[in-house]
Parts: C-alpha cells; sequence; structure tokens
C-alpha cells in the first residue's frame, strides 16, 4: 500500500511552486525543538544551538524519519519532538498500515453481506435461491469497530501535523465530515432496526480506500484537471451526435407506407429514441443493425451511418484519446515533480539536522560519516538500497564528513533502477563436470527446451483434433500418455541440468525457471499418481474407470498444465517479454488506477441498487427450472429479438451489489449494451438512460482511455530502455520500475533556494532566516 502523506494540502502549495520567500512563525505548537530555534540563510547555513547528548540524539532520529519520509515521498511537515517521532514511525509502521488496509478492505466488502445481500450461487432471478441475510446488527457492529479505527486514525494523522495544518488540509477535514456523517447514519439505522431503504454511509466508503493513498489521490487531482481539458471535444462530440439526430429524423420520418417504416419504428421513433440509437452506434456496439431496415430499401442510406461512425467513432474518439494522453502525461508529470520535490526536501532536512548534530564544527555545512552510518542502520528500507547508500557514504570515511552536495549525491541512489543480479556459477574441479556444465548453462539449451514444449503441445493439439468427436469412452488415452511420459521425462532432465549448471541458488534467480521448475514437478506427481492408480502405460487401460479422478481427467490436467508450461517462451523472445513485463508493471505500479477504477464502480453500484433494484422481474411464466429451454415457453412468453429478455440477461440486475458490478462491467465493454438501456428505459422510465449514459462516460470513455495512456508511457519508455539489449539482457535484467522512474528525463530539480524556503516555512522546526 503506498504510504499516505499527512498533509494532504500541500499538494495545493507544491502546484504553486516553491518560490516563497516570505517569514512565517512555526505553527502547531508544543512540537519540534520547543524554544529552541534555528537560523539558515540560503548562501549559508549555520546552527545557533547548546548541543547536548539529548539534542545529538533527537538530531539522529529526526534525521532518520526525514530519511523515511523522502524514502516513500512523504511530507515532512509533521512533529518532530522525539515523542511524536515515535509515535509517527509507529503509524507508518507495516503492521500499522496493514491493519489499516485491512480495516478499509473490511468496511468495503460489508456490501456484498449487507442486504441485499449477494451471498447465493445465481444472480438469476429466475432461478436464483434465497440469499442469507445477517441479522441486525452484525455488519453494523463490523462497520462501527472499523469507523472507531477510522476515528483514531484520523486523530493520530491530526496531532501529527498540529492544529495549524489540520485546518489547511481539505482531505483531513473531508475526512472528519464523512466519519461523521457515517456515524450519524449508523445510529438512525440501528434505530430503525436496519430496515431503512438508504444507507448513504455505503455511499461514502471509498473515500476510506481514497484518502489512504497518496497515489490515488494524485491520479484523482490528475483526473479532474483534465476534465476541463477534454470539454471542448466532449461538447464537439455532443453537437456532432445532435445534429446526425436531427439530420436522422428528418431522413427517416413516418410515411404513409408501413412498410417503409422501419427505420423511424426501431431507431428514429422520437428524440430520445434517436439519440440513444446514433449514441450506441458511436460505440459501434449496434452496427450494423442500426442501418439495415433502411440500407434494405436504399443502398444510399449506407451514407448517413458510414459518415457519422468515420467522423464520431474514428475521429472525435481517437482524437478523445489523444487528447486526454497528452494532457494526464502532463498533470502527472506535475505530480512527479511533486514527489522528487518531496524527496530531495527530506534528505536536504536530514542534512540541516545532521549539520547541527556535530559537536565541534567550525562548518555546519558539512555532515560526520559516522552520524550518517548510524543514521542508517535505523533507517528502514529495503536492503539493496540500503547497502547501496552505504557504500557511498563509507568513501568519505578518511575525510571523516561530506558536504551538502556529497550527502545529496549518496542519496541519489534511491533514484537509480535496481538491477538483479544472478549468482556466480558453481567452481567444479573435475574437467568432465567443468565441459557438462558449459553445455547445460548454454542459452541454446532453452532454446532447445521450448523447442520440446512446443512439440509436446502440437502432439496434444493433434490428438485432441483426433478426438473431438469421440466420447471420454471411445478415447484412446495410451498413446497420448506415453508420449507425455516421455515429455516429462525430458523437462526433469532439463531441469536437474540447469539445476547444476547454475546451481540452486542461480537457478531460482531466474523467474521463468521457477515458473519452469514448479509445472515440472507438479507434472511428476500427477505422472506418478497415474502410475499409482492405473498401472503403467497399457493398450487394455479402461479410461472410465474411477479412482480418485478418472483416467480422463488426470490425462487431461496434465495436458492443461503442460499447455499452461508452454509459456515458459515468453522470455526468450524479446518483443513478448517487453510486452509481459509492461503487463506486469502495470500491475505493480499502477494500483491506483485500479483504486480509483474501484471507487468509481463502488459508487455506480450503490448508486444502481438505490435506482433500479428489484425493478426487472422475469414474468411468472419465467420463474422455470434451470434445465428447461426457451422452446417451451414461447407460446406462454414471446419476446422481441435483439432484447434484454430475449438475450436472457436476467442475471445482469442491480438487485444485489455484486450483480451490480458485473452488470456495470458489462456495459463499461459497451457490446451490447443497447439492451440494457432500453430494458431499464422500459421497466422505469426513460431518464434512466442518464444513468448508463454517465457510467459509459466515465468508464469507457475517461478511465478506459486513462488507462491506455498510461500502458502506452509504460510500453515507450520500456522499449526506448531496452532497445539495444539482446534477449539474453532481457532475461538476466529485471528493473523495478515506477511512475517515478518513467518521467525522470522531463523532471527539474528544486534549487537550493527553494528547498530551504520550504524548511523555513516548517510548521514544527521552527526555522527562521
Amino acid at each position: 500500500m503506498e504510504t499516505d502523506r499527512l498533509l494532504a494540502g500541500d499538494d495545493d502549495r507544491d502546484d504553486r511552486g516553491y518560490s516563497g520567500s516570505g517569514s512565517r512563525n512555526g505553527g502547531g505548537g508544543g512540537g519540534g525543538l520547543g524554544s529552541r530555534r534555528m537560523s539558515y540563510s540560503v548562501a549559508e547555513s549555520s546552527c545557533s544551538l547548546d548541543r547536548s547528548s539529548d539534542d545529538a540524539s533527537l538530531y539522529i532520529q529526526q534525521a532518520v524519519v526525514f530519511i523515511e519520509d523522502a524514502i516513500h515521498y512523504r511530507s515532512i511537515n509533521h512533529r518532530v519532538d522525539a515523542q511524536s517521532l515515535r509515535l509517527y514511525r509507529w503509524y507508518y509502521s507495516r503492521i500499522c498500515q496493514w491493519f489499516l488496509g485491512v480495516t478499509i478492505a473490511v468496511v468495503l466488502l460489508l456490501a456484498f453481506v449487507e442486504r441485499p445481500s449477494s451471498l447465493s450461487i445465481s444472480s438469476d432471478p429466475r432461478h436464483r435461491s434465497v440469499a442469507w441475510q445477517p441479522p441486525c446488527g452484525l455488519t453494523e457492529s463490523i462497520e462501527m469497530i472499523c469507523l472507531l479505527i477510522f476515528s483514531l486514525d484520523l486523530a493520530v494523522k491530526s496531532y501529527l501535523i498540529g492544529w495549524e495544518e489540520f485546518r489547511k488540509s481539505k482531505w483531513l477535514i473531508s475526512y472528519t465530515i464523512v466519519i461523521s456523517a457515517s456515524i450519524i447514519d449508523w445510529v438512525l439505522s440501528v434505530s430503525m432496526l436496519c430496515d431503512e431503504k438508504l444507507r448513504v454511509r455505503r455511499l461514502l466508503r471509498p473515500f476510506f480506500l481514497l484518502q489512504n493513498s497518496s497515489l490515488m489521490k494524485k491520479t484523482l487531482k490528475c483526473i479532474k484537471r483534465t476534465l476541463p481539458e477534454i470539454a471542448s471535444v466532449i461538447l464537439l462530440l455532443a453537437l456532432h451526435l445532435c445534429l446526425f439526430t436531427m439530420i436522422g429524423m428528418l431522413l427517416f420520418a413516418k410515411t404513409e407506407d408501413p412498410k417503409k417504416n422501419g427505420e423511424w419504428e426501431l431507431h428514429f421513433r422520437d428524440m430520445p429514441s434517436s439519440l440513444t440509437s446514433l449514441l450506441v452506434l458511436l460505440t459501434t456496439a449496434n452496427n450494423p443493425d442500426v442501418m439495415i431496415p433502411a440500407y434494405s430499401l436504399n443502398r444510399g442510406y449506407a451514407i448517413f451511418f458510414i459518415t457519422f461512425s468515420v467522423i464520431g467513432t474514428y475521429c472525435l474518439m481517437n482524437l478523445l484519446t489523444a487528447i486526454i494522453y497528452n494532457q494526464f502525461r502532463g498533470y502527472l508529470l506535475m505530480s512527479v515533480q511533486t514527489s522528487i520535490i518531496r524527496r530531495r526536501l527530506g534528505v536536504r532536512a536530514a542534512f540541516q539536522v545532521l549539520s547541527c548534530q556535530r559537536e565541534h564544527a567550525t562548518n555546519q555545512e558539512h555532515v560526520s560519516v559516522e552520524a550518517v552510518l548510524e543514521v542508517m542502520t535505523r533507517v528502514k528500507m529495503k536492503s539493496y538500497y540500503k547497502t547501496a547508500i552505504n557504500t557511498a557514504a563509507r568513501q568519505y570515511a578518511d575525510v571523516g564528513s561530506m558536504d551538502r552536495q556529497q550527502f545529496r549525491k549518496i542519496f541519489d541512489e534511491l533514484d537509480k533502477d535496481y538491477i538483479k543480479e544472478h549468482p556466480p556459477l558453481p567452481q567444479y574441479t573435475s574437467p568432465i563436470l567443468q565441459r557438462l556444465q558449459v553445455v547445460f548453462s548454454h542459452y541454446y539449451l532453452s532454446v532447445l527446451g521450448n523447442t520440446v514444449a512446443l512439440a509436446n503441445v502440437v502432439c496434444i493439439c493433434t490428438i485432441l483434433v483426433l478426438n473431438s468427436e469421440k466420447s471420454t469412452a471411445e478415447r484412446d488415452n495410451y498413446v497420448l500418455e506415453v508420449t507425455n511420459s516421455c515429455f516429462i521425462l525430458y523437462y526433469l532432465f532439463e531441469m536437474s541440468a540447469k539445476i547444476f549448471a547454475f546451481g540452486w541458488r542461480g537457478y531460482l534467480s531466474y523467474k521463468n525457471n521457477i515458473f519452469d521448475g514448479f509445472l515440472t514437478l507438479l507434472l511428476l506427481v500427477l505422472q506418478i499418481s497415474i502410475f499409482i492408480s492405473y498401472r503403467f502405460p497399457s493398450s487394455s487401460w479402461d479410461p472410465s474407470s474411477h479412482g480418485a479422478l478418472s483416467l480422463w481427467e488426470m490425462v487431461r490436467l496434465v495436458n492443461m498444465l503442460i499447455v499452461f508450461r508452454f509459456l515458459r517462451i515468453i522470455p526468450d523472445i524479446k518483443l513478448m517479454a517487453l510486452v509481459a513485463s509492461t503487463l506486469l508493471d502495470l500491475v505493480k505500479n499502477l494500483r491506483a488506477f485500479a483504486g480509483v477504477l474501484v471507487v468509481v464502480y463502488y459508487v455506480f453500484a450503490v448508486f444502481g441498487i438505490w435506482l433500479f433494484e428489484g425493478a426487472i422481474k422475469p414474468p411468472p411464466e419465467m420463474s422455470i427450472h434451470s434445465n428447461t429451454s426457451m422452446e417451451n415457453i414461447t407460446s406462454n412468453f414471446s419476446v422481441i429479438c435483439g432484447t434484454y429478455e430475449q438475450l436472457e440477461y436476467w442475471p445482469n440486475n442491480f438487485d444485489d451489489f455484486a450483480a451490480a458490478i458485473i452488470l456495470l462491467y458489462d456495459v463499461m465493454i459497451v457490446n451490447n449494451w443497447q439492451a440494457f438501456l432500453e430494458a431499464y428505459s422500459r421497466y422505469t422510465t426513460e431518464w434512466s438512460k442518464i444513468y448508463f449514459l454517465c457510467w459509459w462516460l466515465t468508464s469507457s470513455v475517461m478511465w478506459v482511455n486513462l488507462f491506455v495512456a498510461l500502458i502506452l508511457e509504460n510500453f515507450i519508455y520500456k522499449w526506448d530502455r531496452s532497445h539495444s539489449c539482446s534477449v539474453t539482457d532481457v532475461e538476466r535484467i529485471r528493473y523495478e520500475t515506477s511512475v517515478q522512474f518513467m518521467f525522470k528525463e522531463q523532471i527539474q530539480e528544486p534549487t537550493e533556494e527553494e528547498l530551504l524556503c520550504q524548511l523555513h516555512q516548517h510548521p514544527h522546526l521552527h526555522i527562521q532566516w
């Protein structure tokens, strides 16, 4: 989980720049260095403090926290007295943040259990079992515990930054309001014995997820600032839609001949249906259905629909994607700039307090190497970064101290990519073993293994094609089982050879070897199980006999694992490895976008349940068992082709939270989403289309385009880095890519004056010029 910024209001000041030069008294009271004060100037810094052992210990502790703030891009504007620093480090400890994350997950997951409960196997109202409904007070008790934890979280945050800074933090003020409103709504719910129609606090729960992630806050701010930039294209799309709607209503007006009114009756009967038809055509979901009635009469009508699609779908929608990519990338770059400035400010603050820690220094622009190493022993960070920084600091051991530039330079290691080095090969004394090691460690062994894996997949595919029309009892598994056994023996030999050549540590240092070895061992276990259950391969095997599993089921499982194992070729094909690593980086580093999407899904699902719960009910004749065919009920219930009922979309509804999530996903994909628009407008009101339109704009237009923009940025970044790498280099080097690394070439480093200005404005260090 991303660490939170205590002072969310910092974003506003960061975006305005660091050019402030006025003097400001420290706020918050009671924290920091008490009555002691520091004096700094831009040209030269000096400490006018009486030093003691307590002071030295406090400076070390402050430096440790400032370095940890720099590592996690946190604001340094918090209390810096000894007691507060201990509380601060406890709050940001892994177990505390993990506990807070679990609490947020629990309060969000309550929506699946609360009324209407999602605890049923099927969401289809025709044969849905009665879902278990929790007794009143069960989920409410869990929720109240979560709200108390959030209240404690708010209290700790508020104390650590002080009252003056709390008043400037919009996120913390909103946090207070959300918790208060949730508690009030909870009290009302309990007083009504959990029988209330609306639970307003369900709509507020996603806020807890947002406020706990600084990256989500930045992403949300970037999205908010991007919206005005794309408003012109949205308006142009609306104008395009309205213009062609009016033209379409003029072209397909009702005539005296009923045979020529097909287009009017189905798609252009009135303004709402005309707008809906062309809006759906903009997403190509109803193409070519929407133009078939007119096109069957006159092929010239195709010009209208083609022109609409070319302008709207291929020009304006793609232009919208380009604008979102360009604008959002710019705002994300600004956000990343803020993060880098925070890192530099944390390092600069650590240098400043360490320079005050030296007892007999004549030049306070230097810090002791011994003090730096002591700080690094206490800082919690990844081991490889700590090792690199300690190594860089020991270079100045002979001098005994380092200046500001040298201090900053050693912490530049935090901005470098982590390159995973593989362990050295084991050393063998025997010439024969050395030759075998050379052979088994050669790249061509992997090529041979990929070729064998391909041959195995081809064999399985061939046998499946030959047996595709045969039942399980008619299949001859003897040939396939013998073939698989031979291939599995080779896989075992290949794994053993690589372990011999690279050693255990070297073998496990490659992720594809871990994947390959795990599946090989699993295949070996399954194959031994088959031999134990059905003896050795024999043409007289009875595939229908059953042990724990039938022979066919066990062979099928083996074949699926073999096909899955064929994915081992990905690291050995450069472009494929690049695409796969891009996907992994998206999962790993773009969690903020997924979090924002979760929030949007959650809010729209809650609104959908409020608006449409139980709106669509199947006719009594449709309440049948799941194994009854549609033909059996056509005499009692007739439907129009292509509608919600004819397509049997009954499981897609807003009757519970889980079903609402799936329906929103189906609409986001926009395939056949017109069926939902039409059905809910029939069962409720025409105004229901506004809900689905808002969801389409939010999910399919806005969020999907943002995700595409970040995929492009991530892929281009990795492509540029690996352009000169060979296939072996891509396999041997693993990059830890972050959003900050993606934009590091465009980042502008803050000046010394800007950093000192921010240090001067620290509310608890009591710094003055």
